[in-house]
């Protein structure tokens, strides 16, 4: 499985995120040939070579034609009502009651999906961009039709945003993994006052997401940063267990205590013929994640829904749902509805629990899941193929188990008892594991 993983330890922003993508192996000319696809003028992106405290990587500046506008790390949306101020030496104030200069999410959609780009990028593009417009929208009470972007802020936005969907479907992966995001410390000026850092745009994007702060005294993850990693992000784990083939490093325009850098890795999952080989060199023979646990207590919930509750669980992402019998207040038979998901499905999963049950509230607490290596095989029975399932540890076959499922159909249509079936799957699996 070909894996992108983000190492967020100085957080993000759009434009070291088109960086890192360039420094991991995105081709420039080919990116910059596909963002010509979209009717934006005004315009240059500026790609450079730079260091962080002795790390070289790759910068990009865009550069539009604002008189001294550089988009940078700390400069990114401006969205009426807030008008943002830079955090580094060069400090931009455009004016906002210039409609002339004002585009809408609606505007920027239509630049979008008119663009010749292809309908994976649109598609994504218009997703993320859409994530942040929502926050801004929440944030100022405003609905999405009055949430407006500034043009030169909004020419950097698209850049960063449609820049960062063309570099996935360039890389093609299978999984996007990230690190915890650092979001930086001190304090952000806008138009209203003073605000602590993470912006408020950069707390509603990242809700459910595991952050850490304080790092260094500047933002170190944007709105666009924030979006790029909530809408993309699979799993979030700072102890992956993977091969990393290739490293890149997108270089920040501030020079902090810690490099100012954004790490990505590319990355492949190992395979189980390999695991020996992993287990003599000191790797781990189980994979070890960061998941949630949610859970409710149900004292007036008929039993009969659970069984569907627990199908719209799975459905949504859930990677395991039990129930436990319990005891609440006087005595009350209750039963406890536990479950199991990674942190991006945090919100879809409480939304089935509090909609769904008859719980009014909820508890919620990150857990370490630790997993051994899998592997699927099919073995032709006189009952026909049934799927089998092998657990590894280190180099052996410690575990494994025949689908119910396919053992059930085989069952019902030869008209044997399903212990035949499990037998016969058994004797033809025995050497197997060796």
């Amino acid at each position: 499985m070909k894996i992108l993983y983000y190492d967020c330890f100085s957080g993000i922003s759009g434009d070291m995120n088109l960086a890192a993508m360039i420094d991991l192996g995105v081709n420039p000319d080919y990116l910059k040939s596909e963002l010509s696809k979209l009717a934006l003028s005004g315009y240059e992106i500026k790609i450079s070579r730079d260091k962080r405290k002795g790390i070289e990587g790759t910068k990009v500046d865009v550069i539009t034609d604002e008189p001294q506008h550089v988009h940078t790390h700390h400069h990114h949306f401006h969205l009426l009502p807030v008008k943002w101020s830079s955090h580094h030496d060069h400090h931009h104030h455009h004016d906002h009651d210039d409609s002339h200069h004002q585009r809408n999410l609606s505007d920027i959609e239509q630049i979008i999906r008119a663009s010749g780009l292809n309908e994976a990028v649109k598609t994504l593009s218009l997703k993320m961009f859409k994530k942040v417009a929502e926050a801004e929208s929440k944030i100022h009470g405003k609905p999405l039709s009055e949430v407006h972007f500034h043009e030169v802020g909004a020419v950097d936005s698209i850049i960063d945003i449609v820049g960062a969907a063309i570099c996935f479907d360039f890389l093609k992966v299978d999984k996007i993994m990230s690190s915890t995001v650092e979001l930086g410390g001190g304090f952000v000026d806008c138009a209203h006052g003073t605000f602590p850092v993470p912006a408020p745009a950069t707390v509603e994007i990242m809700k459910g997401i595991p952050v850490k702060t304080g790092a260094v005294p500047f933002e170190t993850t944007t709105p666009t940063g924030a979006t790029i990693i909530a809408n993309n992000v699979q799993e979030f784990s700072d102890k992956p267990f993977f091969t990393i083939l290739k490293t890149g490093y997108g270089i920040g325009h501030r020079d902090t205590d810690i490099p100012n850098v954004l790490r990505v890795l590319l990355a492949d999952t190992p395979s189980t013929k390999n695991l020996s080989e992993e287990s003599k060199s000191g790797q781990p023979s189980a994979e070890n994640e960061n998941t949630m646990m949610i859970e409710c207590n149900l004292d007036d919930m008929n039993p009969e829904l659970y069984d569907f509750v627990m199908d719209r669980l799975f459905e949504a992402g859930a990677l395991d749902v039990f129930i436990l019998p319990a005891l609440m207040k006087k005595n009350r038979p209750a039963s406890v509805l536990s479950v199991l998901c990674d942190q991006t499905n945090r919100d879809k999963i409480s939304e089935i629990l509090l909609t769904e049950t008859t719980t009014l509230g909820l508890r919620a607490y990150p857990v370490s899941r630790q997993t051994l290596k899998r592997e699927h095989l099919t073995v032709e029975t006189k009952y026909g193929p049934i799927r089998v399932k092998k657990a590894f540890y280190r180099d052996s076959v410690i575990k494994q188990k025949p689908e119910y499922e396919d053992c059930k159909n085989a069952a019902i249509q030869h008209q044997v008892a399903i212990r035949e079936v499990y037998e016969e799957v058994k004797r033809m699996t025995e050497g197997l594991n060796k």
